[in-house]
């Protein structure tokens, strides 16, 4: 089973008719020098220049009239109360990445983990973004983006954000499962690097090229968007 590293042709056409950039995570504590996270996932985020490609690509797809969605990861003070947590989820209420004070206030959201990087609020808050309600593990098995594109006939996704081998990888399995035709955009994510576990990003590189119909860089995208 030949696969190349990556193939553009398959998204060489597309339209802002039924495509969509999808985002995953687009927050503080995964993206910021300043975030809970940054220890894990700082330097895979500075080698890939990954803020800088996302916002290449939110900049393209408002120019360009491509819908854009965001599923964002919060935990409530009532998730505390799990039973049981995988390792992931374990470090994120140690650490308390993605908390919120509740679904139904923004009281202390503003500047913290779980808000937007500075840089992308103009393109989120534009009124124009689709932000779907919160995954609550890593998929969107827990939130409504798959209704919310399946509403706009949305076909093809441009996919990216944080976590590479985490959040973004379990998107596109649950996408793919979907139906939809999606491209991963391999600059515009990163992945955390642990001492015994491993490098996320390089083992979701790996899996992208198995099961994403092309794994692309931000020149590329943005190229098949013009």
């Amino acid at each position: 089973m030949a696969r190349k590293d990556h193939e553009p042709s398959m998204f060489a056409k597309v339209t802002a008719a039924d495509t969509a950039v999808v985002f995953i995570d687009p927050q503080n504590d995964v993206l910021s020098e300043k975030g809970a996270n940054w220890g894990a996932v700082g330097a895979s985020v500075t080698e890939n220049r990954t803020v800088e490609n996302m916002e290449r690509i939110f900049k393209a797809a408002k120019a360009t009239g491509y819908l854009v969605f965001i599923s964002p990861h919060y935990f409530y003070p009532t998730d505390d109360n799990w039973a049981f947590n995988d390792p992931l989820e374990a470090d994120e209420f140690d650490t308390h990445t993605f908390a919120r004070r509740g679904p139904l206030t923004l009281e202390g959201f503003a500047s913290s983990g779980a808000d937007w990087l500075d840089r992308f609020k103009p393109y989120i808050e534009d009124g124009k973004t689709i932000v779907t309600s919160p995954h609550k593990v890593f998929g969107p098995q827990t939130n409504d983006l798959v209704l919310q594109l399946r509403k706009r006939r949305i076909a093809r996704i441009i996919l990216g954000g944080m976590l590479a081998n985490m959040c973004v990888e379990s998107h596109l399995r649950e996408l793919l499962e979907q139906g939809f035709e999606i491209a991963v955009v391999k600059d515009a994510t990163a992945g955390p690097r642990h001492p015994v576990w491993g490098d996320g990003y390089q083992s979701a590189m790996i899996n992208y090229r198995f099961l994403a119909h092309a794994v692309l860089s931000t020149d590329e995208v943005i190229a098949a968007m013009s």
